[in-house]
């Protein structure tokens, strides 16, 4: 079997297994599942659960639980961070809940006082690099950080753990991502894996300010399993705004098109323009670009993850 083959029967994997057979044996069974459960209302608790990739990588997750109370199970929200890590940049050295950039921290606890359980992934730190990396080094990065063949396999890796947990509705379980993370998304939402993903994946995503190159993978064509939201900037200076709006047109406007992708631009606003922080929100374009998107996201999970 090829790699490409190989992903795609692990995501197929991932995604129907049961919950409680997350790993072959108790050993790493008991690394992987380290959550409680139910898990406590406690501000990102750290949690560990294996990739889909090959070497089933041990990955960091910081777990928040709804602040809010829910009727039954709660709906959850899987996190992706960009190039620069999860970490701010301000840790040196730490790397906890604590130390997680504000913008990461923002959301998460902006979906856990909605009634969510907000898991934020660190893919870097456990593969070796827990700070990131710097805009301009892409052709330096290592095989096994790759957005479009190993990141998705994360993310599917967080959406089983999730699954596993008494108190989440696994068939409620939406994807969000920035940057580098944004691109990962676009990746683990194309129907180009084995299975009805439309019920077995993810319900819903969000990509903010991807890469939309994804490597050429997708030359032939772009489809979506389920419903994903693109937001960008015409001023954003890492990746490009028209190929995203020329990806998501091509993608909604071929013939065999899949779910739909929505396209946002928003006038003069910059990468990151999201992050809380003072000098992004300084920007008059990002403020009102950050206000914008805070305001559309809740109703958009709201509606897309709700009970079917």
């Amino acid at each position: 079997m090829n790699y490409a083959a190989s992903i795609l029967t692990a995501l197929a994997v991932a995604v129907t297994a049961a919950p409680a057979a997350a790993e072959t044996s108790a050993a790493t069974d008991a690394a992987a599942q380290s959550a409680p459960r139910p898990p406590s209302r406690s501000r990102g608790e750290r949690v560990t659960f294996r990739s889909m990739d090959e070497p089933r990588t041990e990955l960091v997750g910081y777990l928040y639980s709804p602040r809010i109370p829910v009727e039954g199970k709660a709906p959850a929200v899987v996190l992706m961070h960009g190039r620069a890590g999860a970490y701010s940049s301000l840790a040196k050295g730490v790397y906890q809940s604590s130390t997680l950039t504000i913008r990461h921290r923002f959301w998460a606890e902006y979906w856990a006082e909605r009634g969510y359980y907000a898991l934020v992934v660190d893919s870097f730190g456990p593969r070796g690099f827990p700070g990131g990396f710097a805009a301009g080094t892409y052709s330096q990065r290592p095989a096994n950080v790759n957005e479009v063949t190993i990141r998705p396999l994360d993310a599917y890796g967080a959406l089983r753990f999730l699954r596993g947990l008494e108190a989440v509705d696994g068939d409620r379980v939406g994807l969000m991502g920035w940057s580098n993370g944004g691109s990962a998304v676009l990746a683990a939402m194309a129907d180009d894996k084995p299975g009805d993903m439309a019920r077995l994946g993810f319900r819903a995503a969000v990509s903010m300010y991807p890469g939309c190159g994804l490597q050429n993978r997708f030359r032939r064509g772009y489809r979506a399993y389920a419903p994903v939201e693109v937001f960008i900037g015409t001023a954003d200076e890492e990746v490009s705004h028209d190929r995203c709006r020329n990806f998501t047109a091509a993608a909604n406007g071929a013939a065999n098109r899949g779910a739909p992708l929505g396209f946002t631009s928003f006038p003069g606003a910059t990468h990151s323009f999201d992050d809380p922080g003072r000098r992004r929100q300084s920007v008059p374009a990002n403020a009102a670009a950050t206000a914008a998107v805070r305001e559309r996201l809740a109703d958009y999970f709201a509606d897309a993850l709700a009970p079917r």
